[in-house]
């Protein structure tokens, strides 16, 4: 068994933001030279999250809607007290998780119909980590 260790990093513009990130881990797994495994995709930072679902532009925006009516950034949180404005963005990353592990099969990830993988941000305007790990044969 081998392993294979990669890191992205964003910083993005805008407080929320959702950016396909298959192409990078693409890269990662055939840098790997792992042809059985899985990938591992992870958000590492608490107002960040990586999920999978469809590359279409209205689901991206009623994912921002959804997210943005359950738990408003201008909500009343008790963690704002603490001087920070970011309660919102801890709360979103645990709705839409923390990472995804996906089938890597004959060298590639191994996905369903219309499967993408997507680094989403809640708290933006920062440098934040993305780990990709590949452990196969």
């Amino acid at each position: 068994m081998k392993s294979y260790r990669e890191e992205l990093w964003f910083e993005t513009k805008t407080r929320r933001a959702y950016l396909n990130i298959t192409a990078h881990v693409e890269a990662a797994v055939k840098k790997s030279g792992i042809q059985e495994g899985l990938a591992l995709v992870n958000a590492m930072h608490i107002t960040a999250s990586v999920y999978i679902n469809d590359d279409e532009a209205g689901l991206l925006i009623d994912y921002d809607d959804f997210l943005e009516g359950l738990v408003p950034q201008g909500g009343a949180y008790r963690h704002n007290e603490t001087g920070e404005d970011n309660g919102d963005a801890h709360i979103k990353r645990q709705l839409m998780g923390r990472e995804v592990i996906v089938a890597v099969t004959n060298g590639k990830l191994d996905f369903g119909p219309w499967e993408q993988i997507f680094y989403g941000e809640f708290d933006g305007r920062r440098k934040k980590r993305v780990l990709i790990k590949v452990i196969g044969e």
